[in-house]
Order: C-alpha cells, then sequence, then structure tokens
C-alpha cells in the first residue's frame, strides 16, 4: 500500500447512530481526506442475505446440494448472485479491507459471518493451487498484497481481555476471524483495533477512540502485520502441522505466531 489506495470498509451493525456507525463514518472521512478511494458494505443498510442457499448457486433442487462444489461450479460458470458478484468485485478492487463489527457473544454479528459464507466461497477464496500446482493458503492466496485491519468494539474493560482476562486474549478471540480467514486468503493482517468498554461509552471517549482509528488507519499502509507463520515457510511439515523443531513445547494459537507481535 503505496500512495492512494482502494478500501473496502465492511461494517456490520444495525444502528447508524451507534459508536460503531460514528466510528465508521470518521475512519472512512479520514481515509478519503488522505486521498484514498473508499467503497462500503453496510451490512444491515443493504439488506444483506447472510443466508447460503441453493438459489443463489442457480442449483437445481432436484439434486443433492453440496455447498462448496455447487459455489465453486457456480463460480466458475457465471451463475453466482447478482449480490454475491458484487462483492467479490469490491474485493478484488480493493487494496485493503477493513471488516468493523460489535464482538457478541465472543464473535462477529450472524449478518457478518453470512457475508463471509457467501462470499469467500470455493474456487475464488479458497481452493486454489499456486504456480507450482500445490495448494496455497495461510499466507498466500487471493488477497495476497492486500491489508486488512479489523475494528472491533466490546462491552467488557479492556483487562478482562488481556492473556488472563476472564473472557480471554483478543488475539485468541479474533484468531478465527484473522488468521483462519483473513491470512488464510493471503492478506497482511494487521494488529486489531479494539475498543474495550463500548456499552458506557460518553461522547469523549468516542472521540478519543475515533483519534485512535484514525492514527491507525494513518498508519495502514506501513504498519507492521502480525507475525503469523506461513503455510509454505518452511515451518509447517507436509502434515501442515509444525515441525518439532519449531517452537518445541509450545501448543495453542501461539504456536503459530513466528514472535510476539511487537517483539
Amino acid at each position: 500500500m503505496i500512495g492512494a489506495v482502494n478500501v473496502l470498509w465492511v461494517l456490520a451493525h444495525p444502528e447508524p447512530r451507534s459508536l460503531n456507525g460514528f466510528l465508521a463514518t470518521e475512519g472512512q472521512r479520514a481515509l478519503r481526506a488522505e486521498g484514498h478511494e473508499v467503497e462500503v458494505s453496510d451490512l444491515w443498510a443493504m439488506g444483506w442475505n447472510p443466508v447460503v442457499d441453493a438459489a443463489g448457486y442457480a442449483h437445481d433442487p432436484a439434486q443433492r446440494f453440496q455447498v462448496a462444489a455447487a459455489a465453486k461450479l457456480a463460480h466458475e460458470s457465471g451463475a453466482l448472485s447478482a449480490d454475491v458478484r458484487a462483492e467479490q468485485e469490491k474485493i478484488d478492487r480493493a487494496d485493503a479491507i477493513v471488516v468493523q463489527f460489535p464482538l457478541w457473544w465472543f464473535g462477529m454479528p450472524a449478518v457478518l459471518k453470512g457475508w463471509f459464507d457467501r462470499v469467500w466461497l470455493q474456487g475464488y477464496a479458497y481452493g486454489l493451487r499456486g504456480p507450482d500446482g500445490e495448494w496455497i493458503g495461510y499466507g498466500d492466496g487471493f488477497l495476497a498484497g492486500k491489508r486488512a485491519l479489523v475494528v472491533v468494539t466490546a462491552g467488557g474493560p479492556a483487562w478482562s481481555y488481556g492473556e488472563r482476562g476472564i473472557h480471554g486474549a483478543v488475539g485468541e478471540l479474533l484468531f478465527p476471524l484473522q488468521h483462519g480467514t483473513l491470512f488464510y486468503a493471503g492478506a497482511e493482517v494487521l494488529p486489531p483495533v479494539v475498543i474495550s468498554g463500548a456499552d458506557r461509552f460518553t461522547a469523549e471517549e468516542g472521540e478519543r477512540a475515533a483519534a485512535e482509528l484514525r492514527e491507525r488507519l494513518r498508519a495502514m499502509p506501513t504498519a507492521e502485520p502480525i507475525p503469523y507463520r506461513t503455510q509454505n515457510g518452511g515451518d509447517y511439515g507436509d502434515d501442515l502441522v509444525l515441525r518439532p523443531d519449531v517452537a518445541p513445547g509450545s501448543t495453542g494459537l501461539g504456536a503459530h505466531l513466528a514472535r510476539r507481535p511487537g517483539a
């Protein structure tokens, strides 16, 4: 990301007057002020359908519906529903993706999960091979060369999302999205913007959160990404398990970091 870029901002919150709505407006304004192009997928405002069904893939209802295979065939034959094609075109145009949502029950709102389910389908977002014919993923994929930033609000205080906090560490709560979805697809995933205690924010606290977000967005082109280990970088064997000599004795999600962020 050098110079002016195209940013896709995916927002999942039902209320534009919420803290999330305010942050989205301020963040997008800051990006445009820097000369960047911003496309927005405001999923609630769009009335996004989050449900995977056979009709979206022009699948014959008389045949067994095998989701991944049907999605791949629809993608390859041009039979995808128009709403899915439009989102894929936005992703293709983007140099960076911002994914913004409130943390609900330790995960994404259903509408956002459904966006990934329907848009990131086989043959487009996964099930791809590199020039050497090998399967690619985790550091290499259709988002290679793009950056991704997760912006999330959470109700609990910051310390409750620490490494010993009762809610669990934020990096682990977001691991399925940041590592298993964005990094798997090849994106350089930046450390998230986490706004905690959001349920009790005052207007002044909202302004401080917006200032933090603007600063992180300005740094997005040059910020160091989360140092996840790449699938084909030599740390994993053919079985996709860490080699015995890599981080010996280390288990859990942290084992998939080449080093601690910022170290």
